[in-house]
């Protein structure tokens, strides 16, 4: 299951749906547990610069970040696999200076970082071109084929 959370007023609603399909198709990508679940924080850059500070030691925004758990309900048996929080702000200037919509841009961040939760990692140029690999293949999935992560 994925769940959405936002205090976001100018987030497009469609947003919310979009999201989920595209969590939905990397965790079926990475064969994750039918009863996984996952969040999605839909927020700004001012939370994301703050726990990248605190979490990370970066002391400036970015546009996604993923917060492993791996965590088991007791009462379920559900698996809680982490938080992915994406900055909408951001995600809306990547997608304009990429030259496509907020929609694909969300996308392409929530896939990224599914894969994160997954333990897909790009710090060593071997781990980077297996992610990048399964991220090209679930984007293919979701018509998105045309999109890529930027680094900077």
């Amino acid at each position: 299951m994925i769940f959405v959370e936002t205090g976001f007023d100018l987030t497009p609603e469609t947003l919310e749906n979009i999201v989920i399909r595209a969590a939905e198709a990397a965790l079926r990508h990475q064969s994750a547990p039918e009863n996984a679940s996952v969040t999605i924080v839909l927020t700004d850059d001012e939370q994301l610069h703050s726990l990248n500070r605190d979490y990370l030691g970066i002391d400036s925004a970015t546009d996604v970040l993923s917060f492993p758990a791996d965590e088991t309900d007791p009462e379920t048996g559900s698996r809680y696999l982490g938080d992915i929080l994406l900055s909408v702000p951001r995600a809306a200037s990547q997608a304009e200076a990429a030259g496509h919509d907020i929609e694909a841009e969300a996308q392409l961040l929530v896939v990224h970082g599914v894969l994160h939760l997954m333990g897909h990692d790009h710090a060593e140029a071997e781990e980077k071109t297996r992610m990048w690999q399964a991220q090209a293949e679930i984007l293919a999935q979701l018509g998105l084929a045309d999109i890529q992560i930027r680094e900077s």
